[in-house]
């Protein structure tokens, strides 16, 4: 059990607020020149590779532009609001915390998609393959200007998830450090959180090693959930062979998942030169967890508004099978981590509960 929390976490946190709001600015201006010049707008009908799994795809490119610009210059006053100390009461606190949230849900989660989960699944591979000239592809279709503004929303996201998490923080009496107040629900004591994070841990576990197994069959030469002929053709490009990577990442996130609920995710293993036995960083363990829990949630949110992916019901294989438990994969992930966090957060030394 930990029993020290910093008290600089607490200045830390305190950062968030007038980041998000810089953050936010600069994007709503930018897209406000957009809007003035027509140019640079990444979604919807300008993206021939995200068009049609982003729910931006139904928005017309010349409304896109004001929209974002609209949307981002409020969440701005949001995030300067939140950098002050006001409660705000009634209707208007309602009003500033609604539009927040849903702001940086939809920042997060909608605008990234399942682009940002595909680069983060190839990147271990795309990053050790580059020197080698493997796998043989055009880095500049992959690493684009929309993929960029998906990515840079999902920053502008979290920010303004921070700079709320603060400005409630300030406003309810609680730490600003730990978050603890006079009220925590009973949910967030240590043994409880083991008990439900348990759960979502191995739930997060279980459902990257079903998309392995797949991936893995194929590079034996099984037909698992596809065609031989299809298999075949798969092997003669190589593609099977990425498909493996995917798999290997995904059975590495899944191990590393598990971490969350085992003693080896609170310290090192012995066979870790130079970090064997040393505590593991809490943020070392949850903010991957969480980075890789919100793109899954925004990777199965839009696969859920797609016509294809219900067909997948119909005709059921077990190449298909995984996709249709990501929806599941990213809410598990992210209360494994946050059962991580409420069990490890120990005693805070900035307001001395715990």
């Amino acid at each position: 059990m930990e029993t020290r929390t910093s008290a600089p976490v607490g200045r830390r946190l305190g950062l968030a607020p007038p980041l998000a709001a810089a953050w936010l600015a600069g994007w709503g201006l930018l897209a406000l020149v957009g809007t003035l010049t027509g140019a640079g707008y990444p979604f919807g009908a300008n993206d021939p590779y995200g068009d049609g799994a982003n729910l931006l795809r139904s928005v017309p490119v010349p409304a896109g532009p004001p929209v974002f610009a609209g949307l981002l210059l409020l969440g701005a006053i949001v995030a300067l609001v939140a950098s002050g100390s006001t409660p705000l009461r009634g209707p208007l606190r309602a009003l500033v915390l609604g539009y927040g949230w849903t702001l940086a849900a939809f920042l997060a989660v909608v605008v990234p998609d399942v682009r940002v989960l595909m680069m983060l699944g190839y990147a271990p591979m795309l990053l050790l393959g580059a020197p080698f000239g493997w796998p043989p592809v055009d880095y500049s279709t992959l690493f684009t200007w929309a993929l960029f503004a998906r990515g840079a929303a999902l920053v502008g996201g979290v920010l303004l998830a921070g700079a709320l998490l603060v400005w409630r923080r300030r406003t309810a009496s609680a730490c600003l450090a730990c978050g603890r107040g006079d009220a925590a629900g009973r949910w967030t004591e240590p043994a409880a959180a083991a008990r439900w994070g348990r759960w979502a841990a191995w739930t997060a576990a279980l459902i990257p090693l079903v998309y392995a197994a797949t991936r893995f069959a194929w590079l034996a030469g099984i037909p698992l959930g596809i065609g031989t002929d299809f298999l075949a053709e798969m092997r003669e490009t190589g593609l099977v062979w990425a498909g493996a990577g995917l798999g290997a990442f995904a059975t590495v996130g899944a191990v590393l998942t598990l971490g969350l609920v085992r003693p080896w995710g609170e310290r090192f293993p012995r066979w870790l030169p130079g970090l064997a036995g040393r505590r593991v960083p809490v943020a070392v363990a949850v903010v991957p967890a969480g980075l890789v829990a919100l793109s899954v949630t925004g990777a199965a949110l839009a696969l859920l508004t797609l016509p294809e992916f219900w067909r997948l019901t119909e005709d059921f294989s077990a190449a298909e099978a995984p996709m249709l438990l990501w929806p599941l994969w990213g809410p598990a992930l992210g209360a494994a981590a946050l059962a991580y966090h409420l069990r490890r957060r120990g005693g805070c030394q900035h307001c001395g509960r715990g």
